[in-house]
């Protein structure tokens, strides 16, 4: 059987090191600042599809907003951009949003989410680098 071994930059595995220690510290950082850019691209389109000629409250768009980094079911960590529940006359926010985003019988849609997910990728994935970078710095 063949094998190989080779060895790593000294300097290197210290880094690695340190980082390990501060991973949880680091990661909700990094999460929160991707959370931040997509919240951003989804309020802009948000807005964009709820704007003048519609009979908008705004409650729509003051219910948006990101969630804190948590750990989900499998163990990763995530961060969620989405609406507060519920509103004011008691109705759901997420059901309006479903509305506006797929249409119904006789309201066309109007999305905002998917085009916000595929517009805020790149600058999400940047942003996230460059705060990882920044914190792992440190």
């Amino acid at each position: 059987m063949a094998s190989c071994s080779f060895t790593m930059p000294e300097d290197f595995l210290l880094q690695l090191s340190r980082l390990e220690a501060r991973t949880d510290e680091i990661l909700p950082k990094v999460l929160a600042a991707g959370g931040e850019v997509v919240l951003g691209h989804v309020r802009t389109r948000l807005r964009a599809v709820i704007g003048p000629g519609t009979r908008s409250t705004g409650e729509l768009a003051d219910a948006l907003g990101v969630t804190p980094a948590r750990l989900n079911r499998r163990g990763d960590l995530d961060v969620k951009v989405g609406f507060n529940e519920p509103r004011r006359d008691g109705g759901s926010n997420a059901k309006i949003a479903n509305i506006l985003e797929y249409g119904k019988h006789g309201q066309p849609p109007r999305p905002f989410l998917k085009p916000a997910k595929i517009a805020s990728r790149e600058a999400c994935i940047a942003k996230m680098k460059q705060v990882f970078e920044e914190e792992a710095g440190k």
